[in-house]
């Protein structure tokens, strides 16, 4: 990552006039007059992390969370976004915005219709909003005649002088080895759903569900490793419509070898219209599978095997300015990994958990020299106070989660971070989704707690972590809230389960320890992850949010356990482990449902002096002692001896009374 960029649209807005401002006169003299303009985070392919020329929320509001949605009226500025971003959101918004907590405030149709005058003009970039979403929105103006209308241009990109240009990044292809399933084999089960479905054809949007139909990668988001591009697949046609300059011969050759058309990233305006039509035509000849009865067929859009939105939840996400094309819809509501990618993801857990042992070996050392701090081990008070400063050297939350990236680039096949490093102290790990910045970022303090959320990408496997530590003395508050979080996260990964079950059932095993001390979190359990592509990946979920009962989760999903708890102004804990959905193997087999378990493949020791050991139960030491020596065997080959023996040490059994 280049440390550079850190800040570069907040600083650039500061030197600006308030785009509210700006964008207040374009909303009086359009045709029809504004009353209100809808500003939501996403892309034009519905996108949870967008480029930053895409970040138009960001830089109307100043607001630099990935969820989020911005409301401009003539008198009013309204910010809405989910309980990971409160706290955030109200350090971040100037005196001029009102920040509405989901789940808490009005929900943005509901507000609107409720505040704004009957016949009022609503606006959206349709291309920036799922059809369901603004189906959602119509319906709840159509109670005042308020009207919702398609903008044909970005008023923020109007005003935005400074928006970054395009960059070209070259596609790559993902090879086999890593991809596990072919395209043309991808391709032919496509086609044989779109048959089954009587459709005439697919138009893909959500970038990661390109990438991984094509087995090809980019470099157009940050974290993500995926490329700006649509794809639309008919029955004997595929096509990559991307911009020409990224695509190599290499690429070029794979494509074509597989049956895909490269055409330029807006012909998929018209080609939309041509596919409605049935006279959408390949220069190359594509493999027809099964004749379609053209007069039952329509257009589709539908859900992959892979989805872009961690919290979307099975949501249709085609944009609002496509909808001419679709006559039918469908969602497979399917994220599960083949063979290959599931041995792939497991490997680069085992690789990333060395580089995450080797940051908390270095990072032990550290904090004992530079501020004489008891260290990982000890529960007491630094014995040498002041030591800080008799060295010039400190330590911030920016350079630790530098070295922590510096471990990872070591390792074979590191791509870069799967998410800028959430690296938090004392009360900054109370922001759920915290990132530090050089100018203002905090140091390390050896009497605080040091939470670090982070992962990376590897050409076999995409990781997300999540580890609290303490090197001074923790209070009892907080071991008893660590313990707590430790509680939920075990029960959530030691459950069972019938086929069939959704992440909002499941749900409630990570919070029940939490809420018997009258605690709990505002943030969903767990999102899936991909294979070398997003970090947040679904449609399936483990929350608390209605959605997450969508979609049931299967063996061979993956699905991250992550609870924790958060005081404002004090402290934050969370622990998250990425695990792979798999069959049970019960003794017994009730309604033949068949059951299913899950498998932890995270590795990294949890510090036990930020237990209280007698809140836990036999079974929950036996699993963490069991957790700690599979840590032991599967990251011994990756470990030096100095770091092993600190791993011996921190992964020491307890006795069980």
């Amino acid at each position: 990552m280049d440390k550079t960029q850190r800040g570069t649209l907040n600083e650039m807005r500061i030197e600006m006039e308030d785009p509210l401002d700006l964008l207040r006169p374009l909303m009086a003299s359009h045709d029809p007059h504004l009353d209100a303009l809808i500003v939501p985070s996403e892309d034009y392919h519905q996108s949870e992390y967008v480029s930053t020329r895409d970040k138009r929320r960001e830089f109307v509001s100043g607001f630099t969370g990935s969820a989020g949605l911005a409301l401009v009226t003539t008198s009013d500025a309204r910010l809405w976004t989910d309980g990971r971003y409160f706290l955030q959101a109200t350090q971040q918004l100037s005196d001029r915005w009102k920040l509405m907590r989901i789940g808490e405030d009005p929900a943005l149709e509901i507000w609107i219709s409720e505040n704004l005058p009957a016949d009022a003009t609503i606006a959206v970039d349709p291309w920036c909003v799922s059809v369901d979403t603004a189906q959602r929105w119509e319906r709840a103006f159509e109670k005042k005649q308020q009207r919702l209308i398609q903008l044909s241009r970005n008023l923020v990109d109007e005003v935005w002088k400074s928006r970054p240009p395009p960059e070209i990044n070259p596609v790559i292809v993902q090879p086999l080895e890593f991809a596990g399933c072919s395209v043309a084999e991808k391709l032919k089960n496509l086609r044989d759903k779109l048959f089954q479905e009587e459709a005439r054809g697919i138009i893909i949007t959500a970038l990661d569900e390109v990438a991984w139909l094509y087995n090809v990668r980019g470099n157009d988001v940050s974290y993500c490793p995926v490329v700006h591009a649509f794809a639309i697949v008919t029955s004997e046609s595929a096509f990559f419509y991307v911009d020409l300059k990224k695509i190599s011969a290499e690429v070029e050759s794979h494509l074509r070898e597989n049956g895909i058309e490269v055409r330029d990233y807006g012909a998929v305006n018209s080609d939309v219209l041509l596919l409605a039509s049935n006279e959408l035509n390949s220069t190359i000849k594509g493999t027809q599978t099964k004749q379609l009865n053209d007069e039952k067929c329509g257009a589709m859009e539908i859900d992959l095997n892979k989805t872009g939105d961690g919290q979307a939840g099975g949501k249709i996400t085609i944009s609002y300015g496509l909808t001419l094309l679709h006559a039918a819809m469908l969602s497979t509501q399917n994220s599960t990994l083949n063979p290959v990618e599931l041995d792939g993801l497991r490997k680069a857990h085992i690789r990333d958990g060395a580089a995450v042992v080797q940051f908390l070996v270095w990072l032990d050392k550290q904090m004992q020299e530079i501020y004489g701090a008891s260290g990982y081990f000890l529960d007491r008070e630094g014995g040498i106070h002041g030591k800080k400063h008799l060295k010039t050297t400190k330590l911030s939350e920016v350079s630790v989660s530098d070295k922590l990236e510096s471990f990872r680039a070591s390792k074979e096949l590191f791509k870069g971070l799967s998410f800028p490093t959430i690296s938090s102290v004392g009360p900054n790990a109370a922001i759920i989704h915290y990132q530090p910045e050089s100018s203002t970022c905090s140091e390390l303090d050896p009497d605080s707690i040091y939470l670090f959320d982070s992962g990376a990408q590897y050409q076999d496997g995409t990781t997300d972590i999540t580890r609290t530590v303490h090197f001074g003395k923790p209070s009892a508050h907080e071991k008893a809230c660590y313990t707590a979080v430790l509680k939920g996260h075990i029960a959530l990964d030691a459950a069972r389960f019938p086929n069939g079950t959704n992440g909002h059932a499941l749900d409630i095993l990570a919070r029940v320890p939490l809420w018997n001390m009258g605690l709990d979190y505002r943030h969903g359990t767990g999102h899936g992850i991909g294979s070398y592509l997003n970090v947040h990946e679904g449609p399936h979920l483990i929350s608390f949010r209605p959605h997450a009962r969508n979609v049931a989760l299967q063996a061979s999903m993956t699905v991250t356990d992550e609870p924790g708890y958060y005081e404002d102004g004090n402290f934050g804990i969370r622990l998250e482990n990425v695990l792979v959905v798999k069959d049970a193997g019960t003794e017994f087999n009730f309604g033949d449902k068949g059951y299913l378990s899950f498998e932890h493949i995270t590795w990294a020791p949890y510090q036990k002096k930020l237990l209280n050991l007698s809140l836990l139960a036999p079974n929950e030491i036996e699993w963490l002692n069991s957790y700690h020596s599979e840590c032991r065997d599967f990251l011994a080959p990756f470990l030096d001896d100095a770091e092993m023996e600190w791993l011996k040490k921190a992964t020491e059994p307890i006795a069980v009374n």
